[in-house]
């Protein structure tokens, strides 16, 4: 596992270089699609990678890996552009957003064990061998389903209530129908009991939703129509 960390650091690295802007010809911070992506891909392989320590994820090793490559590639392939602040809140309202990005891929990355787990427990070819612990992946995946709602609605309203240049755009529009859905399957648990595939469904719709609030509207306009944002 040392070559998992070793790449993991190495995103690492590409994402402080991006970000941060080192060798641009302007100086400060910069940010955009890319990093937005590469920091949830890296955020969710940190949360991975110490729960391999509890949890039997050694099957997930190569796929890690590549996801860490992916994301090195979307840092250097669509890079970040600079970004002043609004208001001194910005940066908070930022740091809070992308937080919510991490957590809820984090979340998706605990249904889909959770969802292998059940489908392992149904097999009766495969029931003797050891799988991965259903009941603590449900825990986890509410868990983080429960400080996504938290972290995104912060980010809202820091950016309702601080922003200078909040609009009811349509990424606004779809980072507030990620927080409805995700915040509706958390009440849906906690009332009704949800669990298994009906949640997991409801964790990817609002987790799409997300993906397009930012990471969808900013690689329309940077990438597909060329402007800087």
């Amino acid at each position: 596992m040392p070559w998992l960390w070793a790449g993991w650091a190495w995103q690492a690295a590409a994402l402080v270089v991006d970000i941060g802007g080192v060798g641009a010809s302007a100086p400060g911070a910069r940010f955009g699609v890319g990093p937005a992506l590469s920091l949830t891909v890296w955020l969710v392989l940190t949360v991975a990678m110490l729960e391999g320590r509890w949890l039997p994820l050694a099957a997930l090793r190569r796929p890690m890996a590549l996801a860490a490559g992916l994301g090195v590639a979307l840092a250097w392939a669509l890079p970040g552009q600079a970004h002043h602040a609004s208001s001194p809140w910005a940066p908070v309202h930022w740091a809070l957003g992308l937080a919510s990005y991490g957590l809820v891929g984090t979340a998706v990355l605990h249904a889909w064990l959770m969802q292998r787990a059940e489908r392992h427990l149904r097999d009766a070819a495969t029931a003797a061998s050891p799988g991965l612990p259903l009941l603590r992946l449900e825990r986890l995946t509410f868990q983080f389903v429960a400080a996504s709602v938290l972290v995104l609605g912060a980010a809202l309203v820091l950016g309702a209530g601080f922003s200078a240049k909040w609009q009811w755009d349509h990424k606004t529009v779809f980072a507030v129908l990620s927080w409805s859905v995700l915040a509706g399957l958390w009440l849906g648990r906690w009332r009704l009991g949800w669990r298994g595939r009906q949640a997991a469904r409801w964790l990817y719709v609002g987790s799409a939703l997300l993906l397009l609030s930012y990471a969808g509207s900013r690689f329309v306009l940077q990438v597909l129509l060329g402007r800087t944002v």
